[in-house]
This record gives C-alpha cells, sequence and structure tokens, in this order.
C-alpha cells in the first residue's frame, strides 16, 4: 500500500468519525445553557423575594418609628403636663408661705397689742400712788403736790409700732437721749418683736453719739448676747469696738472690729466700719518717731 492510499483512508476515516464529537458537544452545551437560564431564573426569583423582604422591613420601620414618635411625643407631653403640675403646685407653695408668714406677722402684732392691753389693764388696776386721783372721766390727774408719773407711763397702752415710731423720730431727729430711753424702753417691753436687734442697736448708736460710751457697749453687748442671729449682730460688733477705742480698751476694741472682719465678710457696710477704725486703731496706738 503506498503513502498517498493510507493517507486516503485516514481522510476517509475522520470524515466518518467527525459527527459524533461534535453532536456530543453540542448536546452538552444545550445542557449547559438550560442550567444557566435555570439558575439565572432562581436567581431573579431569589432578587424578587429580596426586594420584597426589604419594602417589608422597611414598611415595618416605618411603622416601629411612628409609634416611637407617637410614644416620645406623649411622653414630652406628660413631662410637660407634669412640669406644669409641679410648677403650679411649687407657686401655691409659695403664696402659702407667704401667707403663713404674713399671718405670723400679724399673729406676732397682735400678740404685742394684747401684752400692751395687758399692761394697760395691770397699770390701771395697780394700787396708785399718793397724789393720783381719777377724775371724772376715768383718767389719772395729780394734785399740785404730787409726784410725776414714772418714765414710760405714758406708753403704757400704746401700740409696739406707735412706741416704736415715736422712738424712731427721736433717733432721727438727733434727740439721742430721748430715742436711747424709747428705744431700750419698747425692747423691754417687746424683746420678741421682730424689731427689737434693730431697735437695740440704734440705742446703742443713740448714747455712742452723745459719747455715752459704756452704755454703748453695753447696748451692743444686748444685741450680740440677745439675738445672736440677727442680720445686726455685724454692725454690733462694729459700733462696739468703735466704743471700746473711745474708752481707750484698745485690745479688747481690736478683738471685736477683727472679729467682724473675720465673720461677717458678707456684711461689707460693717467691715469697712471695722477694717476704717483698726487703721485709726494702728494711728492711735502706733509708737511716737524716734528723733
Amino acid at each position: 500500500m503506498t503513502i498517498k492510499t493510507f493517507g486516503a483512508l485516514l481522510a476517509l476515516v475522520a470524515l466518518f468519525t467527525l459527527p459524533a464529537p461534535l453532536a456530543a458537544a453540542d448536546k452538552e452545551t444545550r445542557q449547559m445553557m438550560a442550567d444557566i437560564r435555570i439558575l439565572q431564573e432562581q436567581s431573579q426569583q431569589l432578587q424578587n423575594q429580596i426586594a420584597a423582604l426589604i419594602a417589608t422591613l422597611n414598611d415595618s420601620i416605618k411603622s416601629v418609628n411612628g409609634r416611637l414618635d407617637e410614644q416620645t411625643n406623649a411622653s414630652r407631653k406628660s413631662l410637660a403636663d407634669q412640669k406644669l403640675v409641679i410648677d403650679t403646685m411649687a407657686n401655691d407653695l409659695r403664696v402659702l408661705r407667704e401667707k403663713v408668714a404674713d399671718n405670723n406677722v400679724r399673729v406676732g402684732s397682735l400678740g404685742q397689742e394684747i401684752d400692751a392691753l395687758r399692761q394697760s389693764v395691770s397699770a390701771i388696776n395697780a394700787p396708785r400712788p399718793f397724789g393720783f386721783e381719777a377724775d371724772s372721766a376715768g383718767g389719772a390727774t395729780t394734785t399740785p403736790d404730787a409726784p410725776a408719773p414714772p418714765a414710760g407711763a405714758a406708753g403704757l397702752g400704746a401700740s409696739p409700732k406707735k412706741v416704736l415710731d415715736g422712738a424712731l423720730a427721736d433717733y432721727y431727729a438727733g434727740q439721742f437721749d430721748l430715742a436711747a430711753m424709747g428705744l431700750e424702753s419698747y425692747v423691754h417691753t417687746f424683746p420678741q418683736s421682730p424689731e427689737a436687734p434693730e431697735a437695740q442697736l440704734r440705742a446703742g448708736n443713740s448714747y455712742l453719739q452723745v459719747g455715752k460710751n459704756d452704755k454703748a457697749v453695753e447696748a451692743y453687748d444686748v444685741v450680740i448676747r440677745t439675738y445672736p442671729k440677727s442680720s445686726s449682730v455685724a454692725e454690733a460688733y462694729a459700733k462696739k469696738g468703735t466704743a471700746l477705742i473711745n474708752l481707750k480698751q484698745y485690745d479688747k476694741a481690736r478683738e471685736a472690729l477683727e472679729y467682724v472682719i473675720k465673720n461677717y465678710p458678707a456684711d461689707s457696710a460693717a467691715v469697712i466700719w471695722a477694717q476704717q477704725r483698726l487703721n485709726d486703731l494702728k494711728q492711735t496706738t502706733a509708737p511716737p518717731p524716734k528723733r
């Protein structure tokens, strides 16, 4: 067999055997394409399901957010209503406290009025000293030779405010001796009055004005000792220091003035006064310059 004949046979064999692999490959390709289409369809279905779930989830989130907003608004309104109620109650309580304080002041004033009336009744019922006779109107008169009524008898029966106003009128008029007498009489008669500490302080100031420094110190000590929580205490210490300087009791004066600066820094007027008096005290007690 020649080479040409062998080649022809091979070509013939190849010609008859070639369509079988091509057919098989084409079948596999079609199967793969079918599988791909099925996968694409499944993928599309999954995407549609995911989109539906996302939409449902978004709707649920919007619904929850709406409910949260409603609850938040309701809570805010409830808190606002509660705050309004609390503010109203606090305002009512403040008004009530003011009324109670006002009533306490009125009760205290009425108590002072009652004390004054009791003293008047006691004075009327007390045995009259020799020389006093009742006139036809029921008042008290004196004979020409009778002794004068005791000091302060004219104030018996007067209201506390009237007694205090009279003493303060003397104080502002510069009648310091009369003012001191009236103010101390007021404090002695109405020691629990809210105005008693200030009245006692002004009594000490009256003595200080007329140079009665020893009596001024006594008056200031009454303020310090009897009304320790009063706002008049700081000034009482400061003015006491001034009276002690006038009495040349320099150590005690320095002690009182330094006490004001240390313990009452918020009372600027008293602190300034005390500091000025301390400066005066330093100049007074400073040794003379050497020559």
